[in-house]
């Protein structure tokens, strides 16, 4: 054998080595989009946004509004829980205990639009989200004003973003909770801020005091919903949300991606930190498969839960992420292989 077979040889082995057992570090994200009160109508255009996007921070979004999902055991197979513009009670006590303790062990959290008007008499979920929903304006064009450029949700944004949304208010400034705020609504941008304008039109003047500048979204570092002795995961919550067409902007979706990819980066979870307690079991290359719930089915680039009876089934971002890799290791092997052959 040849100097030149012996060292195209030694290459060949040790890619070998390097890629056998490299691991997709793909998270594993669950969407909620139940009601119990209103219901937007931008829910199926975000989720399949959310899906289509998925791989662009190496996340399988899986998607549901079955309650019963929230136990222990399905809930321990994701990095984070996404809840979409949920509105009421849309937990019974079980699935608020398996929330707790999803907490408690590191999970991390992520509430979009009206998730600030949900399971308004849980302690936990309010402290995990930051502040709840009191009102809003009339819909209708405002500036919102990035008050931190660092961050990965507001990177991409203007200083002063002009967005078609709801200016919501809040009844608790989320800075007492230790959250800091990243985008505020200028509220000389638009009319009817000083008066209570939702549902009733009840001209009253603001109830709450939610601090200045007017929250819009934030995140906390350690999520306060967790109960004393708990590893505190991540918590970011925007306001932003309410139209279809919103959810065409790719500015807004850069900013909902990027708060989704803040909260994966805890190092709480299994997809950064493999001693972690809840999260994805990773994909290796020996064929490993991460956990999935039984009554969840592939859909593309990501997971849709469905009831019994309304499957679909075709390949997930992280089925396709590994088959990638294989496939990029094996190409790499033939050329190596074939090289040898004709030195």
């Amino acid at each position: 054998m040849g100097s030149s077979q012996v060292i195209l040889l030694q290459i060949f082995l040790l890619f070998t080595l390097c890629t056998t057992g490299i691991t997709a570090q793909t998270a594993r994200v669950l969407i909620y989009s139940a009601t119990a009160g209103f219901r937007h109508d931008s829910i199926p255009t975000a989720i399949k946004v959310l899906m289509a996007r998925g791989g662009s921070i190496d996340t399988e979004f899986v998607a549901t509004e079955d309650s019963t999902q929230f136990n222990d055991n399905n809930l321990a197979s994701f990095d984070a829980l996404v809840f979409l513009s949920t509105t009421g009670d849309v937990l019974d006590n079980s699935g608020k205990a398996a929330f707790q303790k999803y907490l408690n062990l590191g999970g991390n959290f992520v509430g979009i639009h009206s998730a600030s008007d949900t399971l308004r008499n849980d302690t936990a979920y309010t402290k995990e989200l930051g502040s709840l929903f009191d009102y809003h304006p009339e819909l209708q064009n405002f500036t919102v004003d990035v008050l931190d450029s660092s961050h990965p949700s507001t990177s991409m944004l203007p200083a002063q973003w002009t967005v078609a949304d709801e200016a919501y208010n809040f009844q608790s400034d989320p800075r007492s909770l230790g959250a800091i705020v990243i985008l505020a609504a200028n509220e000389s941008s638009y009319v009817g801020e000083s008066f209570k304008v939702f549902n009733d039109r009840d001209n009253g003047p603001r109830r709450f005091n939610q601090g200045s500048p007017h929250p819009i979204a934030w995140f906390q570092e350690k999520g306060a919903g967790v109960e004393q002795g708990g590893t505190e995961g991540r918590s970011f919550y925007t306001s932003l949300g309410h139209l279809n067409e919103t959810w065409q902007d790719d500015l807004f979706i850069s900013h909902i991606l990027g708060g989704i990819s803040w909260v994966l980066q805890s190092n709480t979870t299994k997809v950064s930190n493999s001693s972690a307690l809840v999260g994805n079991k990773q994909v290796d290359n020996n064929g490993s498969a991460s956990s999935t719930s039984q009554s969840s089915q592939s859909t593309g680039t990501g997971t849709q839960s469905q009831p019994p009876g309304n499957e679909s089934n075709t390949s997930s971002w992280a089925f396709l992420s590994s088959e990638m890799a294989w496939t990029a290791e094996a190409l790499v092997k033939a050329v190596v292989v074939k090289a040898l052959v004709g030195l």
